[in-house]
């Protein structure tokens, strides 16, 4: 009898803390300074639900043109409601990246990269599938083939174009990298809406060299290539343009394999 009285006490127990880490989670605003522990399982639940519907996009080639309608499918209304919290973060308010886009372009109107081959380790391997607008495609395409002939190396486009669902799912992802902090996140990663990838006038693409140098561990390594210092001599030629350098104004984290592009015509160039 003394058994059965403590594991259903320890059950009602369990109840009530599970009942107050939702309303920890659904009541009260995000801690944008660090994800709550309630919040931060949360975020790991709603990461591994979407690994299902994430790896099929990834194996296809299609994750970088989803939906919010197709992102949030799988997920309960409290997971959604979280997102959305985080979507509609104000990115003023986190001290960085705090620009804003005009809604993305119809999916029909990006053109796929065909198959990008890159090397690590001797070993030849696959990028993920990307996107571009035909404008940018045309201008990277002829850039590319000025760099070759030039230094006989070029780059690839390892991120093009990415939806502002899939640029929430990668804020998302990247949160446990950064503390949990989305404020420390967005100093990487900017929230869909504010991110150059998913603005097709101020198209960006993240470059990665023919060895797989991306510099997102470090990005000196990438800043030390020969393609990054012929990218920085060149690229205007071609409208490209670096958009995070060192101690760049908006608070963002250097990006030197980061560049977005204005256009031909410098008399339109955008600016923030």
């Amino acid at each position: 009898m003394r058994i059965f009285q403590l594991t259903k006490e320890s059950n009602f127990f369990v109840s009530i803390v599970f009942i107050l880490n939702f309303f920890a989670v659904t009541a009260f605003p995000l801690d944008l300074e660090r994800l709550t522990p309630p919040e931060r399982h949360l975020a790991k639940v709603i990461l591994k639900t979407l690994k299902l519907s994430i790896d099929p996009r990834k194996q296809n080639g299609s994750m970088n043109l989803m939906s919010f309608e197709e992102l949030y499918a799988p997920l309960t209304p409290q997971q959604k409601n979280f997102l959305e919290e985080i979507r509609q973060s104000d990115p003023h308010a986190l001290g960085a990246t705090a620009h804003t886009f005009s809604p993305p372009l119809p999916n029909t109107l990006f053109i796929k990269l065909p198959n990008q081959q890159i090397r690590r380790n001797d070993i030849s391997v696959s990028l993920p599938k990307q996107y571009l607008p035909q404008e940018v495609r045309e201008a990277y395409e002829i850039m590319m083939r000025a760099m070759r002939n030039d230094i006989g190396k070029r780059l690839y486009v390892e991120s093009g174009y990415r939806s502002p669902a899939y640029q929430l799912y990668l804020f998302l992802y990247y949160l446990r990298k950064h503390n949990d902090s989305v404020k420390e996140t967005n100093r990487f990663v900017a929230l869909p809406g504010h991110s150059e990838h998913g603005a097709p006038e101020r198209q960006a693409i993240d470059f990665i060299s023919e060895e797989g140098i991306n510099g997102e561990e470090h990005p000196e390594a990438f800043e030390a290539l020969p393609e990054y210092k012929w990218l920085s001599r060149h690229a205007k030629r071609y409208g490209f343009f670096l958009s995070y350098p060192r101690n760049n104004p908006w608070g963002t984290s250097f990006e030197p394999w980061h560049w977005h592009y204005e256009g031909k015509d410098q008399s339109k160039n955008l600016k923030f």
